[in-house]
Order: C-alpha cells, then sequence, then structure tokens
C-alpha cells in the first residue's frame, strides 16, 4: 500500500516507517504536527505537554524528509489540547464548551486534518505509519483518525510484534545503523540534561547505561515511559 509516514523527528516513527517500506509497501510523503509557539514571556500562561506528540527537535523535522528521504511533506501547528484523556477516544465528543468563546479541541482533530489535508494531494495514500511501541493511548487515537478516513493504520513497533524493546533498539541503532541522539530526557534519577543530552544513544545503549537504568528504576529503554525523545541524524 502507499503510505503517509507520521513523523516526529525521532526513531520510533521513522523506524516504523523504515519497517513499512522493509514489508513491501510505499512511501509517498510525511506529516509532522508541530507544537504551537511558546507562550510569551508576558504571559502567564504556561506550555502544556502533549500526550500524543513529540514537540523536541520539531524544527528538524522539515529538513530531514526533504534531504534524506526526499518526499513531499506535510506539517500542521498543533492547536488543540489533551481534552480526552481516557485510553478510549470518542471523535463524537471532541469539544467540550464552558461558554461559547471558550471552546477547547482535542489535539487528536490536529492528526485529522493533517491527514485529510494529505488525502486531498495524495488521493491514493491508502495507509499511515506511526511510531507506538507501548502506548495504547496513542495507537487508539491513531486508529480512530484511521477509520474516520478509510485509512489503514501500520504500526510496526507494536507491543513487541518484531522485536522486544531491548533487542529493536539493538536492531535499529546496530543493525540497521540508525544514528540518533537524545535531545530530551526527563527521567531523574535516571538520564540527566546535562550529562546525557547530544549523546549517541547507541553509545548510552553500548556502554549499559540504558540496561542500569532499566535494572534499578524499570527505566524504559525505549523511552516509551517518556524517558527521554531523539532525533534522527541518519
Amino acid at each position: 500500500m502507499k503510505f503517509v509516514a507520521l513523523v516526529s523527528g525521532g526513531k520510533d516513527s521513522y523506524y516504523s516507517a523504515y519497517e513499512a517500506i522493509r514489508n513491501g509497501h510505499e512511501l509517498v510523503c510525511c506529516a509532522h504536527l508541530a507544537p504551537p509557539p511558546p507562550p510569551s514571556s508576558s504571559s502567564d500562561e504556561e506550555e502544556e505537554e502533549s500526550y500524543m506528540y513529540q514537540s523536541a527537535a520539531s524544527e528538524a523535522v522539515e529538513i530531514q524528509v526533504k534531504e534524506c528521504l526526499n518526499v513531499p511533506f506535510y506539517k500542521r501547528t498543533r492547536s488543540g489540547k489533551s481534552v480526552q484523556v481516557g485510553l478510549v477516544y470518542d471523535h463524537n465528543s471532541i469539544t467540550t464548551t464552558t461558554t461559547t468563546s471558550d471552546k477547547k479541541e482535542d489535539e487528536v482533530e490536529d492528526l485529522y486534518q493533517l491527514l485529510v489535508s494529505v488525502q486531498k494531494h495524495h488521493p491514493d495514500v491508502k495507509a499511515v505509519s506511526s511510531g507506538a511501541i507501548l502506548s495504547t493511548y496513542q495507537r487508539t487515537r491513531v486508529e480512530s483518525v484511521c477509520s474516520r478516513l478509510q485509512l489503514t493504520s501500520l504500526s510496526y513497533l507494536w507491543r513487541g510484534i518484531l522485536y522486544s524493546q531491548r533487542t529493536l533498539l539493538e536492531t535499529m541503532l546496530v543493525k540497521d545503523k540508525f544514528h540518533v541522539v537524545l535531545v530530551k530526557c526527563a527521567s531523574p534519577p535516571g538520564l540527566k540534561p546535562r550529562q546525557h543530552l547530544g549523546q549517541d544513544l547507541s553509545y548510552l545503549l553500548e556502554n549499559g547505561t540504558l540496561d542500569t537504568l532499566h535494572e534499578k528504576y524499570d527505566f524504559h529503554i525505549c523511552g516509551e515511559g517518556g524517558e527521554y525523545e531523539t532525533l534522527v541524524l541518519d
């Protein structure tokens, strides 16, 4: 099938697209949901973390796609919030309204609008790849949007369909030679920003850092618990 790859800039979204190609699907284009601009210094509003999408190094994604993959790139800036936070997503209740001027739309609808745009330009696209490994929250929302648009969800990394977490990371970094660096870490007393940001993920795997953290703190080796975010360089 011809497919669009949902890419965040990080390892999982690109490796899922890589596996889709390896399994005979044809990459037509890539799509990315960018974070909204940070609040101004004079604003009291705090930047809100997304439950669905990676924000770190978002500005690098367009260059990755255009210079490395050489396929069309589609981007939408997120405007929605994490309104529905249960495991099941109901698109019939996408808004909650307290007053007419205070309306919140779920960030999943940003994905819907992004894929609508992709379909307008590429009506031959029949599938969507995404990098979910363990998050049922993410997977069910991608599947909900795909169902509404009559697209097939391709989740080759989902819950060890092909690999365990340790094997997946080793295959990605060592066998398939993905060059990946850390661009965000949020798991004290695990990875530390001053010490680990910018480091090559393969180095942290090979020197035992990730395995040690897994044994001590039940750290997700692939970062599925929000322990770290990555950027693919090659």
